[in-house]
């Protein structure tokens, strides 16, 4: 009894990971479906393997000396142990590599052209550019939108470590190394909101890389993709004056504006996206303030400058500007 509580939280902290926006049991996906099929068939089949032995090992140490016998015997060595495992395994194997091989990488062709998107992994965030057939690139940060069934091609790759990109709803994971580019195919099927993650450790604030993805009506998503495109939707405020005389248009992009920084996140349209500091809050005008007051405390070792040097008035109007950039 002593060791049912204890047994008993941690069973409900486990039951916690299967829900939610960053679940792998969700299966908003082809690939991840087909990924929670196989992790089906190998926890149970594991299981069941699991109970014969055990069973095995508590008949050769209670049952009658006949079958104590028989347990012994030359062919539940061979069968048992040397057949079985290989036959299990070999079609594992196979059922593995048909998975994998009837995957979104084929059914890109059936969807018709894919949507092309660049994902950079970054130094505790990502850029994300969408990409034209017309050559058109349009950038955005920290949050990934897509249209409902239709094939997405990621092209995945890092300007300075190796990072992970996971978004465990739809895909698995897939490294992001330096000068080389992985392609990630996926299709999500219906709208709605997950969560991905770095998940290889990439430094001090690996913990808080993390972005949104947002899956739209491919109608919806066009209207979106179309206004992204566009420049910011308000400037000559003293928001905007104060933003640009501190020196953030060296490392962040407002579109419309002179700033044309690219060592940070493109903020032209950053208070339409879901959160700042690449997931770590919800965008709005007074988290924008806490980023500007307390990032570094928020998100240690992130590489943005402290702008001690702001005044209260002056952090104050950069908020009221960027919490309007939609």
């Amino acid at each position: 009894m002593r060791w049912s509580v204890p047994l008993l939280l941690i069973s409900l902290g486990l039951l916690a990971g299967c829900a939610g926006e960053q679940s792998a049991l969700s299966g908003g996906g082809q690939e991840s479906d087909r990924t929670l099929l196989l992790t089906i068939i190998l926890t149970a089949g594991s299981a069941v393997i699991f109970l014969l032995v055990i069973a095995a090992i508590a008949a050769a140490f209670f049952a009658p000396v006949r079958v104590k016998r028989w347990l012994a015997s030359n062919n539940i060595v061979i069968w048992g142990g040397i057949a079985f495992p290989t036959v299990v395994l070999s079609a594992l194997l196979v059922y593995g590599f048909l998975a994998l091989g009837a995957g979104p990488a084929s059914s890109a062709t059936a969807a018709g052209d894919p949507l092309r998107i660049r994902v950079d992994g970054l130094q505790w965030w990502w850029r994300v550019t969408y990409l034209g057939d017309d050559g058109e690139a349009i950038e955005s940060a920290n949050e990934l939108r897509l249209p409902a069934g239709r094939t997405v091609q990621l092209e995945l790759t890092s300007s300075d470590v190796i990072h992970s990109f996971w978004v465990p709803a739809y895909a698995g994971k897939v490294d992001m190394i330096p000068g080389r580019t992985n392609t990630l195919t996926l299709v999500a099927e219906e709208p709605g909101i997950v969560r991905g993650q770095c998940t290889e450790y990439c430094g001090g604030a690996h913990a808080f890389m993390a972005f949104s993805v947002v899956t739209m009506d491919p109608a919806d998503f066009d209207a979106w993709l179309a206004e992204e495109a566009g420049p910011a939707n308000l400037t000559g405020t003293q928001g905007e004056r104060a933003f640009l005389q501190a020196g953030c248009g060296g490392c962040h992009t407002v579109r419309g504006t002179s700033a044309r920084g690219s060592v940070g996140p493109d903020l032209t349209h950053v208070a339409s996206r879901r959160t700042i500091g690449a997931g770590l809050l919800p965008t709005d005008r007074d988290a924008i303030l806490t980023w500007l007051k307390r990032h570094k405390s928020l998100k240690p070792d992130n590489l943005m400058p402290a702008y001690d040097m702001l005044s209260e008035q002056e952090q104050a109007s950069i908020a009221d500007w960027l919490g309007q950039l939609e």
